[in-house]
């Protein structure tokens, strides 16, 4: 695969991920995310089976990620992926709105690719 198609490829799988989020989809989301991945937030960080808790429960709903930006860099065999989005989230009980930065990093195993962290920073625009 030449180095476009790979990019687009893990454009795509991000994209797919943020309606999976949007659908509470854990079952999609379990094989997507690396057993040791971790996951930053405006309020804390965890690993891999917290965040899937915390996205079956509803602690936290990514009901909608508008995608304004993506860049992605291929390295070996990892991927860096920066989206910028306004994200529509149910947290605690309330709806929120925020503009972030949002830093993917996924690793290829074997043919497919694999979420090894998530990082939101809140952007002041």
């Amino acid at each position: 695969m030449e180095n476009g198609t790979i990019q687009q490829a893990v454009i795509d799988l991000s994209k797919e991920k943020w309606q999976w989020m949007a659908e509470q989809d854990v079952d999609l989301l379990e094989p997507l995310f690396h057993e040791q991945s971790m996951f930053v937030h405006m309020g804390g960080s965890w690993g891999k089976q917290q965040e899937l808790d915390i996205i079956r429960s509803g602690g936290i709903h990514y009901k909608q990620a508008d995608i304004h930006d993506v860049v992605v860099n291929i390295i070996g065999d990892t991927a860096v992926l920066l989206n910028r989005i306004t994200l529509l989230a149910v947290v605690g009980g309330n709806e929120v709105t925020n503009p972030f930065m949002v830093t993917e990093v996924y690793v290829q195993k074997s043919s497919h690719w694999q979420l090894a962290s998530l990082s939101f920073t809140k952007l002041l625009t």
